[in-house]
């Protein structure tokens, strides 16, 4: 045999050798990158922030879970689209500030949206509730309207829509006031109104409708400061997430979910958008 044809037989074996080895012949091998990338879709958790002290629409049960209104309307949408659910409670005055660091993949509790958010870049949803403040004092105090309150301290929770008209729109109100009291949470507010630290609390309506519903002896001055509406609060270059979220809003309107939560808090029904 020729040197030339043994070289040859030596090579094709080398050739197979080295195929057997590297495993380059086994054609069922799945590419790693549609492996990794169908992982990471199937164990996407999103993470809602909320106001964990804002009943009806986000608070603790008496479970120890967080529920409401927006909490199981955002759980329904997860399970529609397949992804985990998972609920951090933010500090509301800072919520934008902890929604930008990626605590959370939004805020989405009783939120007015606000034309400095949208300026600021933030992308929001289309509204969901229509939404007033009211002032929420005694049942048996002499106050009839915000002018009887001159002199007198009023509470409100930090980072509130209602806490940005007494520094602005009705700033002229709020210095007829002794003092605004500032708090981190409506329930803060409350107790200080119940403890008579302070004469009145700047408040959304519904959360001083359960309040009251649940709490004998307060009651809601009569007098309109404006009308506000509720929307869900995505990070700047997030528009394709806030698309995925209102579609599947829509889906679980369609399929009646939406109407089954609904059902839920009849209180806030007439002023829900989404189902008119």
């Amino acid at each position: 045999m020729s040197k030339k044809i043994i070289a040859l037989l030596i090579a094709a074996v080398m050739a197979v050798l080295c195929i057997g080895l590297c495993g380059c012949g086994n054609k069922t091998q799945e590419p790693e990158s549609t492996s990794a990338g169908a992982a990471e879709t199937q164990a996407r958790t999103f993470i809602m922030g909320i106001d964990p002290e804002y009943p009806p629409f986000s608070y603790m049960g008496e479970d120890g879970e967080y529920t409401g209104f927006d909490v199981e309307v955002c759980k329904a949408v997860c399970e529609y689209l397949g992804w985990e659910f998972d609920v951090f409670a933010v500090n509301w005055d800072q919520k934008l500030v902890q929604l930008d660091s990626m605590e959370c993949d939004c805020v989405w509790s009783g939120m007015t949206i606000l034309d400095s958010m949208k300026e600021a870049g933030y992308i929001i949803s289309r509204p969901y509730f229509d939404n007033e403040q009211v002032l929420l004092v005694k049942a048996d105090s002499e106050f009839k309207s915000a002018k009887d309150l001159a002199g007198k301290s009023v509470a409100v929770q930090l980072g509130t829509s209602g806490e940005s008209l007494l520094n602005g729109d009705l700033k002229d109100l709020a210095d007829t006031f002794g003092e605004v009291v500032t708090s981190n949470s409506f329930t803060s507010c409350f107790t200080e109104l119940a403890g008579g630290a302070v004469d009145a609390v700047f408040v959304d309506k519904p959360v001083a409708d359960g309040y009251i519903a649940e709490h004998e002896g307060f009651r809601i001055i009569d007098e309109d400061f404006g009308a506000e509406q509720y929307g869900i609060a995505f990070r700047s270059g997030d528009a394709e997430l806030c698309a995925q979220v209102e579609a599947a809003l829509d889906a679980i309107i369609a399929n009646g979910t939406y109407a089954a939560i609904v059902e839920k808090y009849p209180d806030i029904e007439g002023n829900l958008l989404l189902i008119k």
